[in-house]
């Protein structure tokens, strides 16, 4: 019997009524003041409180907790937020269901610039222990950002070009951690000097790793291979309790100088990444050679389909950052702020240590904004982003052109107090053009528009609505590709007649916060025409399934929900209970199929197909539904908590995709802290999956080869100085 998931309104409502006791909320005047944590990715700067847009802030105690080896499995448990896998060395952030070309990913309010959209084996190129605070914009975020952002957006704030001058002249931190699940050895240090007007700064980390311990083996059996059906030859023999080719090794540092002065500020920082990582066997395989080939002239390629060895990533990023500022150049402005960055990627992908495929991006982006002073209590800021990628792409696995991407946006955000309303109205132009290697260009604009308020019932409690419309330009892969994925183990073809992607999101959130609780929920719901996503074709080529790009009209539906607790505090010390739970379902808005006609490309020739493509069903890897609860212990400099989230069963399934199992993660974490004169010392144990769980996301395109790490126990000392 299909066991059908609980509505978004049921998940929020029965978290909500299992928390809201009329004691819990008897003192409303008491509510607690929340910390002025700024969201730097916003030109007005507001506190994540203050701003009406759907905004986390990970920071502090919490970021050093949560910390992880990518950026998406660092913010994996804040609500709505979730991530992929592609082993321990790929994990990009899914926000609300969305993901790659609709969640932007910045360094300090500048795109990434690394080719981690193109494919699910490519890492974000942004190392999450050098933060000093990330912020989760959950919704569209395309003011800011442009289209790109369509989905929501992640800042991660590194500190290498100083906003303020620091208190002391020389300040900064270290650590060193291990960790039982794959031998992991890294350090980390960070330090910032203060001369006169000028803040120097530089960090750097190094980060090894061996092949993770997992529950049991790797590769799920077929049930075809259950009955028997494969008795010809004898399974191959498959490694037991360790996940082999799935090591790390990370190197990342920068150095920054930063003049802060009285009128103005100017800044420039060089940075570099370089990670050199595997991809798990049976992920990254050439097709299957004993496929009968229609054609005589595809046998020379057989032997070129045949895997030589285990397949790694080898990245290297260099970038600079720059930025500048005036303050008050104008009698009407509040300051004029420059933020630019120019950008060096490449990638490598090794065969048997020898070079396959190599990707890199080269480019620059910019952006100017000017801040405008209070005039009739309309607070804004307007301006202009600019920038330019050349994407390249050499080898047998390359299925996307070498593109140049051109884009140029303008944008207006204002926000003004209407007594116990606040009310932030937004839009942004953007012009996209992107010019392929051998094709025809492709140019677009998209207009995005937005409306947030909140309405402040109380001092403790208030009330949000969001109103967007937004547009998304098409990637080159959605537009060009024309070859075999690896990654996704199929052959994709693009659609170069493809729209611009509209959305229209509608949203209600309640914040209410005591003395003794603080409780936000979410409702949203987001209604996509010519939405773009890859659709199965049912048709094979070389072994290989063949999708298509195409466009229909979808719908997301979710909420999502957080209650902090504050249980006691007493000489036993103080008790925190946090309960988070989330859900979201994306559906297809047509019904029956459509024949569409398309080309294979094959060496100097291409096969042609007819296909029925699906206009309904659910959408592939949408994040499952899951509930947590974390809780938390500290008395003097001894903090402790344990906790455990459930992810659901993922049942609610595209066509042709097999469900996934649900599983528990449990998780405990134990640390002490002692101030010294000029310093802080902290030591710590972090364990994760502690009952050693068989756990496959429905989220990855790995959950058929590689589960996630099995039980592990992170130890190590932090310094602060």
């Amino acid at each position: 019997m299909r066991r059908s998931l609980p509505s978004p309104h049921l998940l929020a409502s029965a978290l909500a009524l299992a928390l809201l006791s009329p004691t819990a909320f008897a003192n409303d005047a008491g509510a607690t003041d929340l910390d002025a944590v700024v969201v730097t990715a916003s030109p007005l700067k507001g506190n994540a409180e203050s701003v009406a847009t759907p905004v986390e802030v990970l920071y502090g105690e919490a970021l050093d907790r949560t910390k992880a080896g990518t950026l998406g499995e660092t913010i994996a448990k804040l609500p709505g937020v979730q991530t992929t896998y592609f082993g321990t060395g790929v994990g990009r952030p899914i926000i609300r269901g969305q993901e790659g070309p609709r969640v932007q990913v910045l360094s300090g309010g500048i795109g990434s610039m690394d080719a981690s959209t193109v494919s699910a084996d490519h890492a974000v190129s942004i190392e999450p222990f050098l933060a000093d605070q990330i912020e989760v914009l959950k919704g569209p975020a395309t003011l800011l950002f442009g289209s790109g952002a369509i989905g929501g957006a992640v800042n991660v704030v590194d500190g290498r070009l100083a906003d303020t001058i620091p208190d002391e002249p020389l300040s900064g931190r270290a650590e060193v951690r291990g960790n039982t699940v794959n031998d992991e050895r890294s350090g980390m240090f960070r330090l910032d000097g203060v001369n006169g007007n000028w803040v120097l700064h530089v960090d750097g980390l190094v980060r090894n790793t061996h092949d993770y311990d997992i529950p049991g083996v790797a590769a799920l059996h077929d049930d075809h291979e259950e009955d028997g059906d494969h008795d010809d030859h004898e399974e191959e023999e498959q490694p037991n309790g360790i996940l082999p080719n799935s090591s790390v090794r990370t190197r990342a540092g920068a150095i920054g100088a930063t003049w802060l002065g009285e009128g103005g500020y100017f800044g420039l920082a060089a940075s570099t990444y370089r990670t050199n990582y595997g991809i798990p066997s049976g992920a990254h395989v050439h097709g299957d050679d004993d496929h009968d080939h229609d054609d005589d002239d595809d046998d020379h390629d057989e032997e070129g389909h045949e895997e030589e060895g285990p397949v790694r990533i080898d990245m290297v990023q260099n970038r600079l950052d720059l930025k500048a500022g005036i303050y008050d150049p104008v009698s009407f402005l509040q300051s004029i702020n420059l933020r630019a960055a120019w950008n060096d990627y490449e990638h490598v992908e090794l065969e048997d240590g020898l070079p396959a495929t190599r990707f890199t991006n080269k480019g620059y982006d910019a952006r100017l904004e000017a801040v405008q002073k209070d005039r009739n209590g309309w607070r804004g800021a307007f301006g202009l982003q600019f920038g330019s990628t050349d994407f390249g792409a050499v080898g047998e696995e390359a299925f996307v052109p070498s593109t140049t991407t051109d884009n140029l946006g303008v944008f207006v955000v204002q926000e003004k107090d209407f007594g116990p309303w606040k009310l932030e109205l937004g839009g942004r132009y953007d012009h996209v053009e992107l010019r392929p290697e051998g094709r025809a260009s492709r140019d677009f604009d998209a207009i995005n528009l937005s409306a947030a308020a909140i309405w402040r019932l109380s001092d403790g409690f208030d009330l949000r609505f969001g109103l967007d419309r937004s547009e998304r330009a098409p990637t080159n892969e959605e537009l060009f590709a024309g070859g075999t994925h690896v990654a996704t183990q199929s052959i994709e073809i693009g659609d170069e007649a493809l729209d611009t992607e509209k959305g229209a999101r509608a949203e209600i959130g309640a914040h209410w916060h005591t003395d003794r609780v603080d409780l936000k929920l979410a409702l949203y719901r987001t209604e996509f025409s010519d939405f773009i996503y890859l659709a199965d074709t049912d048709v094979e080529e070389e072994g290989f399934p063949v999708r298509l790009w195409t466009q229909s009209d979808a719908t997301f539906t979710g909420a999502e929900a957080e209650a902090k607790i504050r249980l006691a505090d007493s000489a036993s010390g103080a008790w925190d209970l946090r309960l988070f739970g989330d859900y979201v379902r994306a559906k297809l808005d047509g019904s029956g199929t459509r024949t569409v006609a398309f080309e294979v490309p094959h060496g100097d020739h291409a096969h042609g197909y007819e296909a029925e493509i699906a206009q309904g069903g659910y959408l592939p890897r949408i994040a499952p539904m899951r509930f947590g609860a974390d809780l938390g212990w500290s008395l003097g400099g001894w903090r402790a908590s344990v906790g455990a989230v459930r992810y659901s069963k993922q049942d609610d399934v595209a066509q042709n995709e097999e469900p996934s199992d649900g599983y528990t993660l449990v998780d405990a974490h134990l640390a002490y802290r002692w101030d010294r004169t000029a310093s802080s010392w902290e030591v710590f144990l972090d364990g994760s999956n502690l009952t050693d769980e068989e756990a496959r996301p429905h989220t990855s395109l790995l959950r058929d080869y590689a589960p996630l790490p099995g039980r592990g126990v992170a130890f190590g000392i932090r310094a602060y100085f």
